[in-house]
This record gives C-alpha cells, structure tokens and sequence, in this order.
C-alpha cells in the first residue's frame, strides 16, 4: 500500500507540473521538530532525538544521534544541527543531500525534497544536492539570518528584512524580491511564505489549493509552508492553515498552546509549551504518532 500511494503522488506531479522531485519540506517555523515526507522527527531536551512515520530510506535513522540542537526533515532524508556547528544527515543521498560531514560553524539547516541548505554563522550559505533548477546557487549569498529549502528553491532572509532566491520560478514562488519588513520565511514546493515584523503574512507561487490565500493573517509569530497547505502559528498559541485539507492536515483551528509548527507532506505537527507535540492529518504510515513525546525542546532553549 506504501509503494501504490507513492507512486500516486509521484504521477501527479509528473501530470500536473511535468516534473517531481518529492515533497518539499521544513523550514524555519520550528527548530526542534519537523514535518517531512510521510514522516516526522522531533528534538529532546536531552539532545536525542525521536523519529515516527516512514523508514524506508533510512530517514528515521536518527535514534542514536546525540548533542542535537535542530532538525529538518526532507523529503526523504533528515538532518541534525549538533551543539558545535556540525552537521549529520541521514536517508537518501541520491542527490549528495547528506553530504554535510564536513560542515563546520553552521547556526541553522533546511533540508529541502532533494537537497539541502546551512545557514553559517557568518550570514553565508552552504548547499549540498540536487542543483538542476539552480536551487544550491547560494555561495554568493551574504548577510543572511535565516534559510529555507524547498522543492526546487530557496529562499534566504536577510539581515535587513528582505529576501533572497535561487532556483526554479515555474509558479512565481521566487517572486519574492519586493518583499520587505520579513522576520520569517519557509519554501514550500511550488510556492513561497513570508512572515512580516507587523504579523501579517504574504505569499507568492502556486495557489491551486489556496496555500497561498494568507493576506488576511494577523498576529502571526511563525509560518511554515509545504506542498499544498500552509500553517501559520500566531502570538496567542493557536494556529491556522490553509490549503488542501483532504487528509485532515488543516484541522488546527482548536489547537491551543503551541509554540512550533512545521507542516508535513500531508500532515501538520505542533509543538507545546509543555513539550507535548501534536499532529493532523495523513497517518497512513504513522508520522502522526507523536502523542508519546513528552520532552522536545523549545526553541532557542
């Protein structure tokens, strides 16, 4: 059934948009859990790290994986920020997406559907991957604050509040260069999320399933952008979302306390200011069994 249902979502993307990488991923929303593909990854207080949902690339491959202090899941493979700068990944390396072994003084990563990016602590900008849409030309990059990789861009926030972006444009998600005033940003497949300092929120690319429909967002503190749905978490504890909501990945409208997001392939995960994580959406292959993580670190804690 695994195999039937990813050939499915491989065949729409090739009918649809004439090309597939995978899913995009995660993003900056959240640094201590994150929502890949059919699978989802999670930061203890303690450094450790948890992983539910689909293994067949080796993706969840992360139980022994110590001293983590942020996480980004893939489309199908994950990487770990550690305490001192370095990098570990794990799953596919089809692309040379994990190739980060010898990453040395990263502040932050965003693993993208087939590749990924390091945010060094000098506001420069590392890539490893798949490169066919121009998606790792980001050596130049200077000054920036936060990254973003998604399916086949992106997207870099700079120290003055605008952004940066490299890869492909098919949708317009790379149109992105008249934002301003940004504190957040997150790549998703075929569109482009941007939080402003006054909490609203704008969007570019791909609108098909209304992921894009955020113009009337308020108060929001972080957001978080996938292949058809985005969320965003707002100063209250709450959440919204738009999107496709076929699987359910929408429903979190009664979601209180929440202090991180991350939005999944077909699913969407919040953490708690407990450390409780919550989850909506697809479960087919249990990336929303997250019921029993107790301790995920807080953000920048």
């Amino acid at each position: 059934m695994k195999n039937i249902y990813r050939t499915f979502i491989i065949i729409f993307f090739l009918f649809s948009y004439g090309i597939c990488f995978g899913q995009t991923c995660n993003n900056q929303a959240s640094n201590s859990i994150s929502a890949g593909d059919f699978y989802t990854v999670g930061v203890n207080k303690d450094g450790t790290v948890n992983a539910v949902g689909d293994n067949d690339s080796g993706q969840c491959g992360v139980l022994y994986w110590t001293e983590i202090v942020a996480i980004s899941a893939g489309s199908i493979h994950t990487i770990g920020l550690k305490k001192d700068g370095t990098v570990v990944s794990a799953g596919d390396n089809e692309y040379g997406q994990c190739n980060v072994s010898d990453w040395k003084n990263i502040a932050a990563v965003s693993a993208g559907a087939s590749h990924t990016v390091g945010l060094c602590k000098d506001g420069t900008v590392e890539a490893v991957g798949n490169n066919d849409n121009g998606e790792c030309n980001v050596y130049r990059w200077r000054d920036i604050v936060k990254v973003s990789a998604g399916g086949v861009h992106t997207v870099g926030l700079k120290s003055n509040g605008k952004a940066v972006v490299c890869g492909y444009n098919l949708k317009g998600q790379c149109n992105v260069s008249d934002w301003e005033d940004l504190s957040d940003i997150s790549a998703g497949y075929y569109h482009t999320v941007g939080l402003k300092k006054d909490g609203t929120v704008v969007a570019a690319g791909d609108n098909e399933y209304g992921q894009c429909d955020v113009s009337d967002w308020k108060d929001v503190v972080a957001v978080s952008a996938n292949i058809f749905h985005t969320v965003g978490l707002k100063k209250d504890g709450t959440v919204v979302a738009v999107g496709d909501n076929q699987y359910g990945q929408c429903d979190v409208s009664d979601w209180k306390d929440i202090i991180a997001i991350s939005a999944g392939d077909l699913h969407t995960v919040g953490l708690k200011k407990d450390g409780t994580v919550t989850a909506a959406g697809n479960n087919e292959h249990g990336q929303c069994d997250v019921s029993y993580w107790l301790n995920i670190k807080k953000d920048n804690k």
